[in-house]
């Protein structure tokens, strides 16, 4: 079939906009002619698909194909795709899941291999993967590379496990994402110089320079929670071949709103040049992980948008291999049949379970002070602080929430086993009545809630349980439930329909009392260990700097 477009090309690699005329053949592009300048102006632009340089899917609360029939809505044609959460709970059959989803639909999901199933010794996981695992998967045509390395002290200390990982990548050519947040200096560069070539969690411009400096590209990210685009965006500027943008985490409420588009019309208004803004949101991802997606020449993979203008890139159609797949806003990929599986092996709960004693260690030591985690609206860094007892509430040798100084009690029940539940305190939440729980809890997916009492934090945990999986919010009133049946990670729904519900039930917890900008992603990654300074597993108050768990 021989289709034929016409618009202005933004043409990045010669740094050219012009009138011309695509041909695509097979799926290809086959040529573009140069419209004489007595041709007719042109009012379109056409320009290579965006790309999520660095998502995980499974935050999405969509699978792949789900996932894919709202991204192409905005452009986006391709990601690069970790899928380290659904390994963490099912293993390899998590990541194959994945891929065989991924490639029921015209999309070009390209997975990584996970390289840390479990993140860290400190927690319990549904799965581990061992370097001979990794390999294994590497081998696979569909893993272009080895998904983020949070374990930074295992690669400045060499670890055996890690470092094999690590080679295997390079054996087979396929590059090695990182995950350093903070690493400065020369741990940065024994970080990078063995072979690690991303990173997505830069904090600071000074920091992202740093790695820069040593080599490595870093890829501004802004998702749902955690978001660093302010404060890197402007290193584009000077550094246009090793900047890329994504999303890491997006849930399904903003992912309806936009993607990659948005972080292009925010550059332009700041002034930075466009062919840069293209170059990193289309043009480096393709480059970098070597990924069978076309950039807009002859000979290419089809792969390319159209959108009114420059500025706000408010896109009209989305092709993929020449194929129309998204057109004024809506979606022409089919919904197709979806599969379960997943890991939950737990009993309901009962209040009693979530009391947390003021004497812990016997009848002559009194606790005085608490480590209180605080969480960062649009961060995934917390704070450690240290309250007395006086700003909590005692009620018979009872530890309690204190809705009024916004310190509220946090759980983590291990989701895959009975086992003793962690609890402890945090601030920021907001909260004034009722509890909001999660199966979405990074990395190891045990289920984390926050709550003002422990009836609700029980309510709100058992319907997570009763449901084998998803995210919860409970007040006296109602109680709300969004089940992830997909590993208590992902709906089998449509994604629409799942984003209007996430919607509802995002704004219930608001209602609660919370400011956060989304509190279910945020609570999701209160468990996430890899990231300073305090957070809590099913194991423990874990300390982020010192790498331990607290006593």
């Amino acid at each position: 079939m021989v289709n034929k477009i016409s618009g202005n090309i933004v043409d990045v690699f010669k740094q050219r906009i012009y009138p011309a005329a695509i041909t695509i053949e097979n799926g290809k592009i086959s040529s573009i002619r140069e419209l004489p300048a007595s041709h007719l102006p042109l009012t379109t632009f056409i320009l290579p698909g965006f790309i999520d340089s660095h998502v995980h899917i499974e935050s999405s609360m969509l699978v792949p194909s789900e996932f894919a029939r709202l991204a192409v809505v905005h452009g986006t044609v391709a990601t690069v795709s970790d899928p380290h959460e659904i390994a963490n709970v099912c293993g390899l059959p998590g990541v194959e899941y994945m891929i065989e989803n991924g490639s029921k639909v015209p999309f070009k999901f390209n997975f990584g291999a996970p390289s840390c199933v479990p993140a860290t010794t400190f927690e319990t996981a549904g799965a581990s993967l061992n370097a001979d695992e990794v390999n294994s998967l590497l081998q696979k045509k569909e893993i272009k590379y080895l998904s983020e390395m949070m374990n930074f002290p295992g690669v400045l200390n060499h670890d055996d496990e890690v470092m094999k990982k690590i080679r295997a990548a390079h054996q087979l050519q396929k590059p090695v994402d990182g995950h350093a947040p903070g690493l400065r200096g020369d741990l940065a560069k024994k970080y990078i110089d063995a072979g690690i070539s991303t990173d997505h969690e830069c904090f600071t411009a000074e920091e992202a320079l740093d790695k820069l400096r040593y080599g490595m590209k870093i890829i501004i990210r802004e998702g749902s929670a955690a978001k660093n685009f302010e404060a890197l965006i402007g290193l584009l500027n000077d550094h246009p071949d090793e900047i890329m943008f994504c999303s890491d985490d997006k849930h399904p409420d903003s992912l309806v709103a936009g993607h990659i588009e948005q972080l292009c019309a925010r550059a332009v208004e700041k002034g930075i040049d466009i062919f840069k803004v293209i170059k990193a949101a289309c043009i480096n991802p393709v480059l970098h992980y070597k990924l069978d997606v076309g950039l807009l020449r002859e000979n290419d993979f089809a792969d390319f948008i159209i959108v009114k203008d420059l500025k706000k890139f408010e896109v009209i159609q989305t092709y993929i291999n020449g194929e129309l797949v998204a057109e004024n806003g809506k979606s022409l990929i089919g919904k197709i049949q979806v599969g379960v599986l997943n890991q939950f092996s737990c009993s309901e709960k009962k209040p009693e379970d979530f009391k947390y004693l003021l004497n812990k260690w016997g009848e002559e030591e009194n606790i005085e002070q608490v480590y209180v985690i605080e969480a960062l609206d649009g961060q995934l860094i917390t704070n450690k602080i240290i309250c007395n007892i006086s700003d909590l509430k005692v009620e018979n040798g009872l530890l309690k929430s204190n809705p009024e100084k916004d310190i509220l009690k946090i759980v983590v029940v291990n989701r895959y086993k009975e086992a003793a539940i962690a609890k402890s305190f945090i601030k920021n939440f907001g909260l004034k009545k009722g509890a909001i729980a999660s199966s979405v809890a990074h990395d190891s997916h045990n289920i984390v809630a926050v709550g003002v009492d422990d009836e609700s934090i029980c309510k709100a945990v058992n319907l997570i349980i009763k449901n084998n999986g998803g995210v919860s919010c409970v007040n006296n009133e109602n109680e709300m439930i969004l089940g992830l049946p997909v590993a208590g990670l992902m709906s089998n729904e449509e994604g629409y329909k799942i984003a209007e519900a996430y919607t509802a039930i995002d704004a219930a917890a608001k209602q609660l009392g919370s400011a956060l900008s989304a509190p279910f992603m945020t609570l999701s990654f209160m468990a996430l260990l890899v990231i300073p300074h305090l957070k809590l597993s099913d194991l423990g108050l874990f300390d982020g700097d010192e790498f331990r768990l607290l006593v």
